[in-house]
């Protein structure tokens, strides 16, 4: 999250207490990724399943079947820890309820602009989408609730989940066991590259997919980029960042340890603070060093933040703001005296996370209800979060009866005359002349100036 020249000269003089110690952001497009995406995907797309079966080989050590039958899948939930299993109930509970009051509040809708001409739209959800459910450094448990989970309550008849193979018997339990309460309709251990492909063109038994979502590596994301236009996405995630606006009325321990939170996502993940208080700024410092010299994570979360943490000083609530919009984070969070000004006033972030008693981790294991799918590296000022609108099309109609020819042709004809596209125009006319221009159906509408 940087601010660059032009940024800072816009919102005026700040004081930086720590800057990235990384001159630009994370990078996104390693040309290497890029090349090797592209050469696996023209693989699997000539060879089909055989390439794929052979990176599953070759690159995750998996020999076993793809699929795992529905069994599988519900017996999945045997193997954890019931607190666990509780926990992930939970979570697909919360989440799902949330994705259907979304879907409750687009609502299908019809309105006469005219006499007799009727305009409408209906949201259809698209046919097929493929989820990519990650598990490396640490498996998301709760990613199929975001993308399987609302996609099924936006109404997609068919979602097929892939995540990495993982032990003897091919996926993570837990990871499987949230596709399994999500509705995933069918569910195959393969990951990468190689997963994505074979979604998008219909290597596994299936019809290609229409759509891929979730998160994944830079691999994961480079073919998303490559395939669209072949499938629709949900967005290209960088590394999970988080923000945070603070006054002296937070705790500083709190907010320390709600940035390292999103830190240890990875060792380029970005976490920064803004605030109106230097003096609060520096404690929040002093906590952050004191955590990582314990922390479990710390070799993941040191790095981060070494590299790329922030903590800027701004001179009032308005220049925070501005500065928060200008990173336009992933996660932001609000800890301050007055929380509803910044709900008020800010436009760039992924979600939002209010008052000290909200923080980022609520959402990220599905328990608060929103989603973790999320716009990252400053695409958040033109685009949001996955959620059941982004699996619906809203597709629009019109009826026009004969008693609407005069509010909709006349208009039309003349435009279309102008324009000299004489097709178009013949459209109108047509239907003009079917109830007779002459007749007192068309008395002062325009008329086609021939000259």
């Amino acid at each position: 999250m940087q601010i660059t020249p032009s940024e800072a000269a816009q919102l005026g003089p700040l004081t930086w207490l720590k800057k990235p110690a990384v001159d630009g952001p994370p990078a996104q497009r390693d040309p290497r990724v890029v090349e090797r995406v592209s050469e696996m995907l023209r693989d699997i797309e000539r060879r089909g399943l055989t390439a794929v079966r052979q990176y599953s080989e070759d690159l995750d050590g998996w020999t076993g079947s793809l699929e795992l039958d529905r069994d599988e899948l519900r017996r999945s939930g045997d193997q954890l820890p019931a607190d666990l299993r509780a926990a992930l109930e939970l979570g697909y509970e919360r989440t799902s309820r949330f994705a259907a009051a979304q879907r409750e509040h687009l609502a299908d809708f019809e309105i006469e602009l005219a006499d007799s001409v009727v305009c409408g739209q209906r949201y259809v959800p698209v046919r097929r989408v493929g989820a990519y459910l990650p598990a490396g450094r640490f498996p998301l448990l709760a990613s199929a609730f975001m993308t399987v989970g609302v996609a099924k309550a936006a109404g997609v008849p068919s979602v097929l989940a892939c995540t990495p193979p993982s032990g003897e018997h091919g996926a993570h339990p837990a990871v499987l066991y949230g596709a399994y309460l999500s509705g995933a309709d069918r569910v195959f251990a393969l990951g990468g590259v190689q997963a994505l492909g074979a979604m998008a063109f219909g290597l596994l038994d299936e019809a290609p997919v229409d759509m891929l979502v979730g998160a994944g590596n830079a691999y994961v994301t480079e073919a998303k980029r490559q395939l669209f236009g072949q499938v629709g996405i949900d967005l290209l995630a960088g590394p999970s960042e988080v923000a945070v606006i603070a006054d002296e009325t937070a705790d500083p321990d709190w907010v320390a340890a709600d940035l390292l939170g999103q830190a240890e996502h990875g060792p380029n993940s970005p976490a920064a603070l803004v605030t109106t208080s230097e003096e609060f700024g520096r404690q929040v410092v002093a906590a952050i060093d004191r955590r990582l010299a314990t922390l479990a994570t710390r070799e993941v979360a040191g790095p981060a933040w070494r590299d790329f943490g922030s903590v800027v000083v701004a001179r009032d609530a308005a220049q925070a703001a501005a500065v928060s919009d200008v990173w336009g984070p992933e996660h932001l969070e609000i800890q301050t005296a007055d929380d509803d000004y910044y709900l008020k006033t800010l436009s760039n972030y992924g979600s939002l996370f209010l008052g000290r008693w909200s923080t980022v981790a609520y959402s990220d294991k599905g328990i608060a209800g929103t989603n973790h799918v999320l716009p990252t590296g400053k695409t958040s000022r033109y685009n949001a979060g996955l959620s059941v609108s982004r699996f619906l099309k809203p597709l629009t109609y019109q009826r026009a009866a004969k008693e609407g020819t005069a509010a909709l042709a006349p208009a039309v004809e003349r435009i279309s005359a102008f324009e000299g596209l004489a097709a178009h125009e013949a459209t109108a006319t047509l239907r003009i002349e079917h109830i007779g221009r002459h007749s007192g159906a068309f008395a002062g509408t325009p008329a086609v100036d021939r000259n």
